[in-house]
């Protein structure tokens, strides 16, 4: 009896020692799973903190206390954007003006940059730049939502806004003569407009050398150039200042002038009772382009002022600046002034040949124009 009891006893503490050895385990992966549960806690409170820190370090804007931006520009109706841009980065701006065939020459000339920012020019200008190795390539990452139609794909320029043409009519001078406003570029070529529209040289005005570009792409070459010279016969002379069309037609010496369209022009229009008209076959438009110079002195600065340039508040001020309604064609989310224009109607447009065809485009221009311009 004794013998079996013992065995018993044995039996049973060794049962017990086997579930407290099996038990054992189970708690140490618990613990395991509350030790890693912990860990992932802390490395994800970890990481959000340095998202935090970059988010904080990409927001920071940049300082260039006692250092001077350079920047030629074709107007100084833009004083106001560069004060803020001023206001952000500590960055002074002196400004050069001059045309654009003045940069290019003076630049290869000296062979360094007079300056580190291109703002506004002919487009055909940019491109004989950067063809010269004159500009820097630089893509701004506030520039992915911009249509490609509107900046180099290599980053050597990027539209401000853009420069689109339509006309300006004179009406009283159309209803003294019989004739209705027209709507379309095939009706002012219409022999009887003849001597009753006016336009700028386009070797002298970049909107005018545009017009013609577009022209030849709205009509297709050979049309277009027979187009032109159709046109070309109802104008008796071209005006050797860009302004001529605008001033000359509300002077009523012409009752059709070949304009760039923005507020100015509606703002004539409602003072002297004319009518502004987009083309409704096909309105002629170009960028007006921005730039950097190579190797200029202060190129990280100027690359700064583009990424500033194309924030909403910054695109927001140039529309205002500008007078036109096409800010919101650069960039979607802006609002810009509603001056009617259909985005539709602009022409499908070839720009990689706008620089690179504009002597032949202005020499065929000048046989079918010739003893018209000064």
């Amino acid at each position: 009896m004794n013998k079996n009891l013992l065995r018993l006893v044995s039996l049973l503490m060794a049962t017990i020692l086997l579930f407290i050895g099996c038990a054992k385990p189970a708690e140490n992966k618990d613990e395991a799973t509350t030790n890693t549960e912990q860990a992932d806690e802390k490395k994800s409170e970890s990481n959000e903190e340095i998202k935090d820190e970059k988010e904080t370090v990409s927001e920071e804007k940049p300082n260039f206390d006692g250092r001077t931006l350079n920047v030629v520009a074709t107007s100084d109706k833009y004083v106001k954007l560069f004060d803020e841009f001023t206001k952000e980065t500590g960055a002074k701006v002196e400004f050069l003006s001059m045309s654009s065939g003045e940069v290019i020459a003076r630049t290869k000339a000296e062979g360094k940059p007079m300056a580190d920012l291109w703002f506004g020019g002919g487009l055909d200008a940019f491109m004989a730049a950067d063809g010269d190795g004159l500009l820097e390539h630089y893509i701004s990452p506030n520039a992915s939502d911009v249509n490609e139609a509107y900046k180099d794909s290599n980053g050597a320029w990027i539209a401000k806004g853009l420069t689109v043409a339509g006309f300006l009519v004179n009406h009283k001078i159309l209803e003294e003569k019989g004739l209705e406003i027209p709507k379309t570029w095939e009706e002012i070529a219409d022999p009887k407009y003849k001597g009753e529209v006016i336009m700028s040289n386009p070797a002298v005005s970049g909107t005018n050398y545009a017009v013609v570009k577009g022209l030849l792409d709205l009509f297709g070459e050979e049309a277009g150039w027979d187009y032109i010279s159709r046109l070309n016969d109802n104008i008796d002379f071209y005006g050797k200042r860009g302004k001529d069309p605008q001033e000359k037609t509300a002077a009523g010496e012409f009752a059709i002038g070949i304009i760039p369209v923005d507020k100015s022009a509606f703002d004539v229009a409602t003072e002297q009772d004319l009518t502004v008209v987009y083309p409704e076959d096909g309105i002629p438009w170009v960028p007006e382009g921005v730039a950097i110079f190579k190797n200029s002195d202060n190129t990280d600065i100027a690359k700064a002022f583009v990424d500033f340039m194309l924030t909403k508040d910054a695109q927001q001020m140039i529309a205002e600046l500008d007078g036109k309604d096409s800010a919101q064609i650069i960039k979607p989310d802006v609002d810009g002034l509603d001056l009617g224009l259909p985005e539709d109607k602009l022409i499908k447009e070839d720009l990689s040949t706008f620089g690179s065809k504009r002597d032949e485009i202005l020499a065929k221009f000048a046989e079918i124009s010739s003893g018209k311009t000064e």
